[in-house]
């Protein structure tokens, strides 16, 4: 794209050396930074393949760029509640998944 890397920061939201970081493999991109990343990219890098209701809940995370626990505020339960969602260690109750679908049909 011919584009520096304090263009691409600057789009991001992030500084020039953090850009530089993430390309050297010295750090990773914080769940905050991936839907502008996305966005720059035009893809989404990070997305899970599936359609299982863990996997919804992963890529509606990543998509957002929130957290186990922000994702678990919104839901009003806590972030680990969701970590096991995710790793099918543990199944929403009927109330949380009725309101998972409409939050992930939104999506």
């Amino acid at each position: 794209m011919g584009l520096f890397q304090k263009d691409v920061a600057r789009m991001i939201g992030v500084s020039e050396d953090c850009i530089t970081y993430w390309e050297n493999k010295r750090s990773l991109p914080l769940i905050h930074h991936f839907p502008a990343i996305i966005k720059f990219l035009g893809f989404n890098p990070f997305k899970k393949d599936g359609d299982t209701l863990s996997i919804r809940i992963q890529n509606y995370r990543i998509e957002h760029g929130l957290s186990h626990k922000k994702m678990g505020r919104r839901l009003r339960v806590d972030g680990s509640t969701v970590a096991s969602w995710e790793k099918d260690t543990f199944s929403p109750n009927k109330s949380i998944q009725k309101l998972l679908l409409k939050i992930l049909s939104t999506a």
